[in-house]
């Protein structure tokens, strides 16, 4: 990683204030310190909607943009320089003037079952309650173990894990990513393979979010880009985009490399995990977002677009 040499400025992350953001946004200002070490970087903090409503399932109260909208406003008035985001947070459509400058390299994408009495997703008892906030996530446990008893689990990761421990739980289900930042993998019973629960659009990896005019901090940040996570993620969210995906609806896309080709596994799925549209794409990794359009396109046709008519009350 090399010096940026630079006219003295400083550089302001914004982030939420929760504890895996603010180790995301100081994982960030570590990096930038050692590329920029004389422009000052600091970190402020900003309240989302998404942190202050927590006694409401995410689909509820618009999902997508929940954890970013604040922030990203905060861009445009120019009081912060770079927003630290998890990807999965992110919509595909941006504000007028913000891009994506930067896509580091991207973190265990999977999710992480992590249970009480340290049993396997299969070896759960009948009616046991899984907690999750996610839709994808409910569906594919549902499809899996329509037996579980599927329960509303919100707040931050460290209050997740507590509610777990006090017993409100059986099991939940987390992004296996934060809780290896957290330095607490060793609390993961199972990592669930994407046949079982295939991760959300951008799972595990971060997104650098800038004034798209800010050419200081776009070259800063480009030392810290991670072409393949960029290019996965830009398939997965072309998918997202082409299917009108938020977090009312049970979507899935995970891209993984062969070399210069690109396989994208996508799906679709009925909130009761009954009905599961699944398909996948290979081509040139230079077609990422041509791909993420095509499987889309197979997922509608196969049944996928019936779903969300009934997701979204479209006749």
């Amino acid at each position: 990683m090399g010096v940026v040499k630079t006219a003295r400025r400083s550089l302001v992350l914004g982030t939420r204030a929760s504890r895996l953001a603010i180790w995301q946004a100081e994982w960030v200002q570590a990096r930038l310190r050692e590329i920029a070490p004389d422009v000052p970087v600091t970190l402020q903090r900003i309240k989302t909607s998404g942190d202050k409503i927590l006694d409401v399932p995410l689909a509820k109260i618009g999902g997508k943009g929940l954890f970013v909208k604040e922030i990203e406003e905060a861009l445009l008035q120019e009081t912060i320089d770079l927003a630290v985001h998890s990807m999965k947070d992110v919509p595909t459509a941006l504000p007028e003037g913000l891009d994506i400058l930067c896509v580091p390299v991207r973190e265990d994408p999977r999710d992480a079952l992590i249970s009480r009495d340290a049993k396997l997703l299969d070896e759960l008892p009948r009616g046991a309650r899984v907690g999750t906030s996610s839709l994808r996530r409910q569906a594919q446990l549902l499809h899996r173990r329509p037996d579980v008893k599927i329960e509303m689990l919100r707040g931050n990761l460290d209050t997740r894990l507590r509610k777990l421990r006090d017993g409100e739980f059986d099991a939940i289900v987390l992004a296996a990513a934060g809780l290896k930042r957290m330095g607490w993998a060793e609390q993961i019973t199972e990592y669930l393979p994407p046949e079982v629960s295939l991760p959300a659009i951008g799972q595990g990896a971060l997104g650098l979010e800038g004034r798209r005019n800010d050419g200081f901090v776009r070259e800063i940040v480009s030392a810290l880009e991670h072409p393949p996570t960029r290019t996965a993620v830009t398939a997965e969210r072309a998918l997202l985009d082409r299917l009108e995906g938020g977090c009312q609806v049970p979507i899935a896309a995970h891209a993984t490399f062969s070399g210069t080709r690109l396989r994208l596994d996508g799906l679709v799925a009925s909130v009761d995990g009954r009905r599961l549209v699944r398909d996948s794409v290979e081509g040139p990794a230079a077609d990422a977002r041509e791909l993420g359009t095509r499987l889309a396109e197979q997922l509608l046709r196969r049944g996928g677009e019936a779903i969300l008519n009934e997701i979204y009350g479209r006749a």
